[in-house]
């Protein structure tokens, strides 16, 4: 697959099929994302790949903890702006209501709308997720470093005939992901990548968010 291919290929997948993904692909797509750069090669991230019983143990802790005490798990960075302001707050609201319009829940359906959120801490049937946390003495650029990171493994999932969908969601619920896979206090959880072969007749799979052209967000400057 040309790259080019891949990253246009790539979009957030929302309901997988069971169909296993191989311990050899997962290695391979591992290495590939290996090679994304750092700041001076620090290569920051560390990945948690779950599946199996293990997998399905996750998911029911995390279903339990949204279900049961969402307000006790809070995220420990911030992801998005604490006050909303255009364009961003349009290009979000744009996203969100035509994922529902396309599985055909209208606004006033909270309790549709909450399963639908539910389905994140299944990691959206998913065989295989992937906890990304980094060193919480590493600051700020490592974040990006974990980003560049993420998007290669995501692109290298592509040229396996895979899909993903990243997933800041499960990090206000670092403490049942810390309990369960027994992870370090020293690591922060950064984020979830569901990972496998996309469901092609689930209808929330065919939504594609728009996107600016270059024109809205590039400036050139000389010939």
């Amino acid at each position: 697959m040309h790259v080019d291919d891949a990253i246009l290929s790539r979009r957030s997948v929302r309901r997988f099929l069971p169909t296993p993904v191989p311990r050899e692909t997962l290695q391979h797509l591992l290495r590939v994302a290996s090679q994304a750069p750092s700041g001076s090669n620090t290569q920051p991230w560390q990945v948690h790949v779950v599946s199996g019983t293990p997998l399905a143990a996750l998911s029911r802790a995390l279903q339990g903890a949204f279900d049961n005490e969402p307000e006790q798990h809070q995220a420990e960075y911030v992801y998005y702006p604490r006050e909303w302001f255009e364009p961003y707050i349009g290009r979000r609201r744009r996203c969100g209501y035509g994922l529902y319009a396309t599985l055909g829940i209208q606004r006033e359906e909270r309790d549709k709308r909450q399963a639908q959120a539910r389905r994140n801490y299944a990691f959206f049937d998913a065989p295989v997720a992937m906890i990304l946390t980094l060193d919480r003495r590493l600051d700020t650029g490592s974040f990006m470093d974990c980003g560049m990171f993420l998007q290669s493994l995501m692109l290298a999932a592509r040229g396996q005939g895979l899909h993903s969908c990243a997933q800041a969601a499960i990090a206000p619920y670092h403490r049942v992901i810390r309990e369960q896979l027994s992870l370090d206090d020293s690591e922060l959880v950064l984020c979830a990548l569901a990972l496998g072969h996309a469901d092609p007749a689930a209808p929330e799979n065919s939504f594609v968010p728009e996107r600016d052209a270059p024109e809205g967000f590039a400036r050139f400057y000389g010939d």
